[in-house]
């Protein structure tokens, strides 16, 4: 009975396919990528050395980059104000002939409507 109890203890795993492990390799690796990524992108001071062979220190960006940075931001706000602008003058446009389309259309309906009654009215069946 203690072999029954000792064998439904541990997990057993089945064995993996080639495609399999490869996956699972894949996802570990990517893992490890995205969490070096987050360090590497963050402001704060951090000094990366992995397993010897590769080490690296980030610090956070001194007054000169941060002025480049503000900078950036602006211009980069100035555009898209730009855009948006650009886009409402286009949409305004766009609803404008869509506007003038519908009128067409209802001209025309209403014009086919009085064509067929002449033609209701001018018909000897009637």
């Amino acid at each position: 009975m203690s072999e029954v109890e000792s064998n439904d203890a541990f997990i057993q795993v089945e064995k993996m396919s080639v495609d399999q492990l490869a996956g699972a390799f894949v996802m570990i690796a990517g893992a490890i990528g995205s969490l070096l990524l987050v360090i590497w992108q963050s402001k704060c001071h951090c000094k990366m050395n992995l397993c010897y062979i590769f080490s690296c220190e980030r610090r956070p960006p001194n007054e000169e980059e941060m002025k480049s940075l503000k900078q950036q931001a602006k211009d980069m706000k100035k555009k898209t104000d730009k855009m948006v602008k650009k886009e409402d003058k286009i949409l305004q446009k766009e609803n404008s002939i869509l506007d003038e389309v519908e009128s067409q259309k209802s001209l025309s309906r209403s014009n086919s409507k009085v064509e067929l009654e002449k033609i209701n009215l001018d018909s000897p069946n009637h």
